[in-house]
């Protein structure tokens, strides 16, 4: 059994013409999402943020607009994925935050962990993720991007 906390991010990087990025991972082929990761010790949320976006996309969350959501989802962790929480742990709390980009940018992935990226309308991303709360928060971008 692993050691991994139940206390996640979820990082929706978009544009402000609705275009998201959606990376595949490279343990599930065909299972597509946004930015996701687990704290780390006793990390503050938006360093959780920071840092997977940094790990997964090779992007500065600082040197672009990252907000806080303010959404919390709680959800059954996937039995495939469980082994790498401690015994017994089957839910998981995400917290959601957004990562405004001037323009759709190319990232670097870290291979072990994502295989192909690729940015979408955010209409057309939220049906591709394999994850209800990714597709949801995907669905709530139009009105993130409203003045």
């Amino acid at each position: 059994m692993g050691n991994k906390q139940p206390v996640s991010v979820l990082v929706v990087i978009h544009t402000a013409d609705g275009q998201a990025l959606l990376i595949e991972r490279a343990d599930r082929a065909g299972f597509w999402q946004s930015v996701t990761g687990s704290r780390e010790g006793q990390e503050a949320l938006i360093d959780t943020a920071r840092r997977e976006v940094r790990e997964e996309t090779g992007l500065d969350a600082d040197a672009y607009q990252l907000s806080d959501w303010h959404i919390t989802n709680r959800y059954e962790i996937y039995p495939h994925w469980r082994h790498r929480y401690p015994p017994g742990v089957t839910e998981n709390e995400e917290h959601v935050f957004g990562l405004l980009l001037p323009a759709p940018l190319p990232v670097t992935l870290a291979p072990d962990e994502h295989s192909r990226y690729q940015w979408l309308p955010w209409a057309e991303a939220a049906d591709k993720v394999f994850s209800p709360s990714n597709a949801e928060a995907l669905r709530l971008l139009p009105l993130r991007l409203q003045p």
